[in-house]
């Protein structure tokens, strides 16, 4: 199993002092992302869909948001009290200008993931404590991002996409979601020339993204006001 397989990597290599390379990183993401993905999306069908609640379905819903719960504490733990901490410790004694370099935009990384893991809980729990703290991470991966990554850099359109995605959906302050959406949108498509040619591809499609949840949420009519939209988030 990948995952297992990656945190038993994490352990190694946070003990031997050192940060996943960025290959390792994608591998902790996407795996992890796809373990929790299935589940995100079984518990939307039975939180929003019309099934009429019986206590097969009850059960079964609660099975699916404890799974949800125990992923994202697990990987949660493994970005606050492993990855981040060492990536600090690792930033505090580089020297070399690349190498800091390279230490920043996977500082930036585990801030969102950590962002994103507080959201997938706040999707399964009634209480606003987790996307509140989502926000925080947002807020915070967003303020590094500024500092050290290009607009065009797709963690930086990740995260505020992301951060966009968690005012509409969770926090329900549309106007904030589509501030932060346009915002994001605007810097990267006045430096579009300027993008990095390994980024292009990933780049131009959190842009699409972005576009795509700013027409729906500014589109939207008051009779479409209480109805659930599916909107994209990155990975």
């Amino acid at each position: 199993d990948m995952c297992i397989w990656m945190l038993a990597l994490i352990d190694f290599r946070v003990k031997s002092n050192k940060d996943l390379t960025e290959e390792m990183r994608n591998f902790f993401s996407i795996g992890h992302k796809n373990e929790i993905g299935a589940r995100r999306a079984s518990f939307r069908v039975f939180q929003h869909g019309e099934n009429k609640e019986n206590d097969m379905i009850i059960s079964y819903k609660e099975l699916v948001k404890n799974e949800i719960i125990k992923i994202c504490k697990k990987i949660l733990e493994v970005l606050q009290q492993k990855l981040i901490p060492n990536i600090r410790k690792i930033l505090q004694s580089s020297e070399n200008e690349a190498d800091t370099s390279a230490h920043k935009e996977a500082r930036i990384f585990y801030v969102k993931m950590v962002a994103d893991y507080y959201r997938y809980l706040a999707e399964v729990d009634s209480e606003q404590k987790n996307a509140k703290k989502a926000d925080k991470y947002y807020t915070q991966g967003g303020s590094l991002a500024e500092e050290h990554l290009k607009p065009t850099h797709p963690i930086r359109l990740g995260l505020s996409l992301n951060h966009s995605v968690c005012y509409f959906e969770l926090l329900k302050n549309q106007k904030k979601a589509c501030e932060i959406g346009k915002k994001a949108f605007d810097e990267a498509i006045g430096q579009l020339d300027k993008i990095d040619e390994s980024h292009y591809k990933e780049s131009t499609l959190m842009m699409q993204l972005l576009r795509d949840n700013l027409n729906i949420w500014t589109t939207r009519t008051e009779d479409e006001a209480n109805d659930e939209e599916n909107v994209d988030e990155a990975q």
